[in-house]
């Protein structure tokens, strides 16, 4: 696997260093300027780098037949064509920064293909020989164009040893804007094309269906909930919306989940590592959430309610001005060599699996490596019936319950609702889409009840910047609300008892 248009050099040094690994990253054009430069670059050149004009064109056929099917025709300034996998299919493990695959038995398009987009612009390639190993760099910059439109592109493949390539990656990326692109380039330019977003090649739960160990479970669920998070993440800025910032906070508890599900077969300093960096970038997500939740939903109450208010104005002024300045913030972040790291960590977790590394002689780790290899349902079903008593426990007697006694339900509730959509897929069927609904019912209507006390918290934290006035209208408003998610909170249980659970063994 290679760049578009680039066949990566082989090396001999890199036979006898581990499985060749080729990454693609995404830098924007200054950065790809600059890169030659970098001390990373320039401490390990073997030499002088060879460039070339680089020109590609990618066509499909006039109904997008190739697009619909993941694939794209690319043709060389020589005139030679091959397909590409541009989509990977969803059922497939995916590592983010794979480059498009190569389709040496592809069929053959029904009906004329015509130009969709092209790339000009100029490769280059550099041998560098790494604190870690040899790494072949193979630098594509220049602007991508359709007919209607144009921009300046930029992208680096690293190829060598797991190892040198995602060390060379962490030097970069500490100074540079540089992370697995969302995109391969044919399908950034099939949208430029026409207007609109790329496709994710990732959204929403991983499909664990077709994972037949623990393992591979874990290895499928952490890459496609990665690929989630650099989806989302260019859309957590002032004025795209909460969207982005919603599913971006989804995505990482998802992953966060995941990580913990299979900690009793997958643990160590590594994946404790990781989560802690998951966990510093949730904490830069909720504010930004909260705010989001609180303006969207009991501030705009309020200003229908009572129009024209001028203290109430001035609530959702300084409320505003709060929510702008968690944005920056989290944009910051993600703009930051922190969230760069972070993203090479969980690379690192798919290429490596230190989880591996345990010393096998010991009884509790011997046990612990067997479950790797254990089959997915039995790992999945034990577990969701340790959590669903868990929550049982949790809601007896839950008509007695005070506002604390129902955050711990909702607690529970979110720990059993995430490991319960990721092994949905494993006992398809209406039983499991019923349960699920259900659940989510139940954590919904208690996390009402939570974003109740999270916005009275957040009007709180206003302070003497808003009027006393609009303060206590709002909590009188929140109050009332809690009130009604209570009562909703009960039937949701009383539903979800009904229900039972769905899987075998529960």
């Amino acid at each position: 696997m290679a760049l578009p248009g680039v066949q990566a050099e082989p090396q001999a040094e890199a036979a006898t260093a581990g499985p060749a690994l080729a990454l693609e990253f995404a830098l924007d054009p200054e950065a790809a300027a600059r890169l030659p430069r970098h001390p990373a670059i320039a401490a390990s050149r073997g030499g002088r780098s060879r460039g070339a004009a680089a020109n590609l064109i990618w066509l499909d056929t006039a109904d997008g037949a190739l697009a619909v099917a993941g694939l794209a025709i690319e043709e060389s300034q020589r005139g030679q064509r091959q397909v590409l996998r541009v989509m990977p299919a969803p059922d497939q493990p995916w590592v983010p920064g794979t480059p498009p695959a190569l389709l040496e038995t592809a069929p053959p398009p029904a009906g004329h293909v015509v130009p969709i987009a092209a790339f000009s612009g100029r490769r280059a390639a550099m041998r560098l020989a790494t604190p870690e190993g040899p790494v072949q760099a193979v630098l594509l910059a220049g602007k991508l164009r359709a007919v209607a439109d144009e921009r300046p592109v930029a992208r680096l493949l690293l190829q060598g040893e797991p190892g040198a390539v995602l060390g060379l990656a962490g030097r970069l990326a500490a100074d540079l804007p540089l992370l697995p692109p969302h995109a391969a380039l044919a399908e950034e330019g099939r949208a430029l094309a026409r207007g609109e977003a790329p496709r994710p090649r990732r959204r929403g739960p991983p499909d664990l269906a077709g994972a037949a160990t623990v393992e591979l479970a874990l290895l499928a669920a952490i890459g496609h909930l990665l690929e989630v998070m650099l989806v989302q993440a260019p859309a957590c800025r002032l004025g795209a919306g909460p969207e982005g910032v919603h599913q971006m906070r989804v995505g990482l508890r998802r992953l966060r989940s995941v990580l913990k599900v299979f900690r009793p077969a997958a643990g160590g300093p590594a994946l404790q590592h990781f989560d802690a960096g998951l966990k510093a970038l949730a904490d830069r997500l909720g504010p930004a959430r909260d705010w989001d939740v609180f303006l969207g939903g009991l501030g705009a109450q309020l200003a229908e309610a009572m129009p024209g208010e001028r203290r109430i104005a001035s609530l959702l002024k300084a409320a505003e001005a709060r929510r702008q300045a968690a944005y920056v913030a989290l944009r910051a972040a993600l703009d930051g060599p922190a969230f760069r790291t972070l993203v090479l960590e969980g690379l690192g977790l798919l290429l490596r699996r230190p989880w591996r590394a345990a010393q096998p002689d010991a009884p509790e780790e011997a046990e612990r490596l067997a479950r790797l290899d254990e089959k997915l349902p039995d790992f999945a079903a034990a577990l969701l019936d340790k959590r669903w008593h868990k929550l049982c426990a949790e809601g007896e007697d839950i008509e007695t319950h005070s506002a604390e006694a129902l955050h711990e339900v909702r607690l529970e509730a979110k720990r059993l609702r995430y490991p319960t959509e990721l092994f949905a897929p494993l006992w398809p069927g209406k039983a499991t889409r019923r349960f699920q609904r259900r659940l989510a019912a139940l954590q919904e209507a208690l996390g009402l009840a939570n974003d109740t006390a999270v916005a009275r918290s957040l009007v709180a934290s206003l302070g003497g910047a808003v009027p006393a006035w609009a303060v206590g209208a709002a909590e009188g408003f929140a109050t009332a609300r809690s009130g009604a998610a209570r009562s909703q909170a009960l039937e949701a249980w009383a539903e979800l008892m009904d229900a039972g659970p769905s899987w075998e063994g529960g």
